[in-house]
């Protein structure tokens, strides 16, 4: 049987702590049996988040858009207009048929992004050692498309990914975004698919559906 999970789409830019707030209080309710799972897609406006395991030496620019200290996994990355920042808030007792199993939930994110990206003649790829999806530009160099960050509350999970549609890429240089210097960040418009956030939006809800096996209501 599949898992009912919430779809919301906020439409305006949501502040980050707002945001942290939200996704708190739908994790405890989660929990206590008192709410839905949800997918929540959303835009944020110029800021960056540092990780769990965030290197003070990645940020180099300190004051150029406030800076947010989280519990997700991961280190400093970006968030802004452009981007679709999708928060995953799932029981993986009811995703796994009562086996939970958080390596095989990092693969299912990671499997979610790389199909949807697939629809749109982009393959992107996982590379051992660098979290998230990379892609590879027309000049052979791998760049970055979409970070991934996770939390886990007694098996449900909160925060998510971060794939840049049309972001303004120049908003990265405050940050090493994930700690990786050596590669850089890219999104579907600078590889010229010229897509719309609602086009991208309808491709990565039904991939998600598939690929968690849930109906998404709401």
């Amino acid at each position: 049987m599949q898992s009912r999970v919430e779809f919301l789409n906020s439409k305006i830019c949501v502040p980050y702590q707002q945001a942290l707030e939200v996704m708190q209080n739908r994790v405890k309710g989660i929990i206590e049996g008192t709410a839905e799972q949800a997918l929540w897609f959303l835009e944020h406006p110029q800021l960056y988040t540092a990780g769990t395991g965030a290197n003070d030496n990645d940020l180099l620019q300190p004051d150029k858009f406030p800076v947010h200290k989280t519990g997700r996994g991961g280190k400093y990355t970006y968030h802004g207009p452009g981007q679709r920042v999708a928060y995953i808030m799932l029981d993986l007792k009811k995703i796994h048929d009562g086996a939970p199993d958080i390596k095989k939930f990092v693969r299912q994110i990671e499997n979610w992004v790389i199909e949807s990206l697939a629809e749109f003649g982009i393959k992107g790829e996982t590379h051992p050692g660098r979290v998230g999806i990379w892609v590879t530009n027309s000049d052979g160099q791998e760049e970055k498309i979409a970070a991934i960050g996770i939390r886990m509350q007694k098996w449900v999970s909160y925060h998510g990914i971060a794939i840049n549609i049309n972001t303004n890429l120049d908003d990265y240089d405050g940050i090493v975004p994930c700690g990786i210097s050596e590669h850089g960040v890219t999104s579907l418009h600078k590889l010229g698919k010229l897509i719309s956030m609602e086009e991208f939006d309808k491709v990565i809800a039904a991939k998600f559906a598939q690929v968690f096996n849930v109906e998404l209501v709401g």
